[in-house]
């Protein structure tokens, strides 16, 4: 079920480290790091943590019901990955190689997979990517590890630039088929992002 009550990302570039306010209640947010999650009030109380936690998820498949720490990790993670695409990428211990491109419609895009450090959590270790003639991303596919490892493909689109970074608004990832191809009458996750500003590291 996608909830379409805004919400405020924060995400650091240099580090994996990432929070969602409001998050369960108006005075809760979530503070996510690689090696652990918590669910803390606006003014920095803990409500709720867990260490270690992709470990949570052994066993889990893609209708396991999720606890708000389950869902916090994912968003964090997730959320990180999305907003320092593609320059995660440059980032110590990543390997990125080119792959086949992929056509859609009447384009061609090119194709990267990157195999991500063990150092960073994300949807699965590797993950592919897709770039149209601009050099934007169009389309981001992974296999979605914590929830069974089911394969998804990420569409993005309209573009907005902040500060001369571009960054699409609109993301919606499908289950992807054995052929590639998103089975489009299956959206998992659909996000809308607007107002990314840039802002020097408090704290």
């Amino acid at each position: 079920m996608q909830d379409s009550d805004p919400r405020e990302q924060t995400a650091r570039l240099h580090e994996e480290w990432a929070s969602v306010v409001p998050f369960g209640r108006p005075d809760w947010r979530t503070a996510f790091t690689r090696d652990r999650i918590r669910i803390e009030t606006t003014t920095g109380e803990l409500v709720s943590e867990r260490s270690s936690p992709r470990a949570s998820f052994d066993g889990h498949v893609m209708n396991t019901p999720w606890d708000p720490l389950h869902r916090a990790y994912f968003n964090g993670y997730a959320m990180w990955t999305y907003l320092t695409t593609p320059f995660l990428l440059a980032m110590p211990g990543f390997e990125v190689v080119e792959i086949e491109p992929w056509r859609e419609g009447d384009e061609t895009w090119r194709g990267v997979r990157a195999r991500f450090p063990e150092s960073i959590a994300s949807h699965s270790r590797e993950q592919d990517f897709y770039f149209g003639d601009d050099f934007l991303l169009r389309r981001h596919d992974y296999h979605v590890d914590v929830a069974g490892g089911f394969p998804a493909a990420q569409y993005v689109s309209d573009i907005v630039e902040v500060d001369g970074i571009r960054f699409p608004t609109k993301r919606r990832a499908y289950l992807r088929g054995p052929d590639l191809r998103p089975v489009r009458d299956l959206l998992m996750v659909s996000i809308d992002l607007s107002d990314f500003r840039f802002a020097p590291r408090r704290g």
